[in-house]
């Protein structure tokens, strides 16, 4: 069934933090995507060894571009995120998109986060609390080319701080993934689930190829990734020029602040 925009996207947008545009990519396109993209994990582990997990930004590689730009410029999409966001907000920039690729040997799993707020050395808090409901800001995109169950969200979570509950699962920063050490493939697995659904209220964002995830990155959210799930999903942001410039000084900010002997503030030290 073609993709149909309807009202519920914005509803779910604004108040689950995520929305999917569900078969939005047409077949040829990601026929074109996934070949691509067979390069770019080549290249990947050429590069970062077997467990790397994405190729980013697509732009600065020998890629074939075409496919890249023909996903920029899907009319289905950019009126889809018109409507969701604004005509502003643009995706498919070569030198930002990445795609995320399954690891090959083991599997793995990133730490709970908030992005920006949690895994940004020296970040000053202050800002990012200030830009937390600017829909100009913080705008992401994960775009399965093959069926992606690897993207876990707490719903609702872009707009509030944390729950008493979340500070006490996670009271340290940085935030700690799981311990793997030299655990077997099969307890990794275990391991990263549990530990995947040890954060209250977490649900699993399934994907199925061709679908099209606009979220709000400021959602708690993580990433869980096995070997023998085929994954190549494109990684990307709604840009805008405000978050351009804001992310600029963000990070130049973070920089200074990391020089300074700051590493990390912790975002609900005597909130509770």
């Amino acid at each position: 069934m073609a993709f149909q925009f309807s009202d519920q996207h914005i509803e779910d947008f604004h108040m689950l933090g995520y929305t999917v545009f569900g078969k939005i990519l047409p077949p040829s396109l990601i026929s074109d995507l996934r070949r691509v993209s067979d390069v770019a994990r080549k290249i990947a582990r050429d590069r970062g060894g077997a467990q790397v997990q994405r190729l980013q930004p697509v732009g600065h590689f020998e890629l074939d571009q075409q496919p890249f730009m023909d996903y920029a410029e899907l009319p289905d999409l950019v009126d889809a995120i018109a409507k969701v966001l604004t005509p502003r907000h643009l995706h498919g920039d070569c030198d930002h998109l990445g795609i995320l690729l399954e690891p090959a040997e083991m599997p793995y799993c990133t730490a709970w986060h908030r992005d920006w707020r949690d895994n940004i050395p020296g970040l000053n808090l202050t800002h990012w609390n200030q830009g937390l409901l600017d829909i100009n800001l913080f705008n992401q995109i994960n775009c399965a080319l093959y069926n992606d169950n690897c993207t876990w969200v707490v719903p609702g979570s872009h707009l509030r701080h944390d729950l008493r509950s979340e500070a006490a699962r996670f009271p340290d920063r940085p935030i700690s993934g799981p311990n793997l050490g030299e655990r077997t493939a099969e307890e990794r697995e275990y391991i990263c689930l549990e530990y995947c659904r040890s954060m209250p209220s977490a649900e699993l964002l399934h994907l199925e190829a061709g679908d099209f995830a606009l979220y709000r990155n400021t959602l708690w959210h993580m990433g869980n990734y096995v070997p023998y799930s085929m994954r190549a999903t494109l990684h990307d942001s709604a840009m805008t020029p405000e978050f351009k410039e804001w992310s600029q000084q963000a990070q130049q900010d973070a920089s200074q602040r990391q020089k300074d002997g700051i590493v990390m503030d912790n975002p609900n030290a005597n909130r509770f």
